[in-house]
C-alpha cells in the first residue's frame, strides 16, 4: 500500500510539473506584420491543442498506474474511460472559450464581463461534476462501486492538479 502511494505521488508530481515544462520549451512565433491579432489567436489555439493532447496522454498513463486493473477489468474500463474523456473534452471547450475571452478582455474588464466570466466558470465546474457523476454510475454498473470510486478519486485529483496549473497562470481579475 505504501509503495502504491509512493508511485501515485510521483506520477501526480510529474503530471503537475509537466505542463509547466512544456510551456517553457518553445516561445510563440513572432506576430506577422499587419495581422498581429490573428497570429496571436492562432498561436494560442495551437498551444491549447498541443497541451490538451499532452494532458490526455498523461492522464491515461496516470489512470493506468492508479487503477491497477486486471485484463478483464481493463477491457471494460478503457472504452468507458475513452467515452468519458471525449465528453470531458467537449465540456472543456467551455473553459477554453472562457479563458480566451478573459485574456481578450482582461485589460478592460467591466463588472458585467467579470460576472459573465465567473458564471461561465461555475457552469463549467457544474457540467464537469455532472459528467464525473454520470460516469461514476456507468463504471459502477460495469466494474462495481469500489473500482468506480477509485476512478472518481483519481480523476478528481488529476482534475484538481490541472485546474491548479491553469489557474495559477492566469492573473487575478482587476490586478
Amino acid at each position: 500500500m505504501i509503495k502504491n502511494k509512493a508511485i501515485l505521488f510521483i506520477v501526480f508530481a510529474y503530471l503537475a510539473c509537466a505542463p509547466a515544462a512544456f510551456t517553457q520549451e518553445k516561445a510563440p512565433a513572432p506576430a506577422a506584420p499587419g495581422k498581429p491579432g490573428a497570429t496571436e489567436e492562432q498561436n494560442l489555439n495551437e498551444y491549447i491543442t498541443l497541451l490538451r493532447k499532452d494532458v490526455r496522454s498523461q492522464k491515461s498513463a496516470v489512470m493506468s498506474a492508479v487503477m491497477q486493473l486486471d485484463p478483464d477489468q481493463a477491457a471494460k474500463f478503457w472504452p468507458i474511460y475513452r467515452d468519458y474523456d471525449a465528453e470531458l473534452s467537449k465540456v472543456n471547450n467551455l473553459r477554453v472559450s472562457n479563458i480566451k475571452e478573459y485574456s481578450q478582455t482582461y485589460d478592460h474588464l467591466t463588472d458585467a464581463k467579470a460576472d459573465e466570466l465567473i458564471q461561465n466558470a461555475f457552469l463549467y465546474q457544474k457540467q464537469r461534476m455532472d459528467l464525473l457523476n454520470k460516469y461514476y454510475d456507468v463504471m459502477k454498473q460495469s466494474l462495481g462501486a469500489t473500482t468506480a470510486a477509485r476512478f472518481v478519486q483519481a480523476e478528481y485529483q488529476l482534475l484538481l492538479i490541472i485546474d491548479l496549473q491553469i489557474d495559477s497562470s492566469l492573473p487575478l481579475a482587476g490586478s
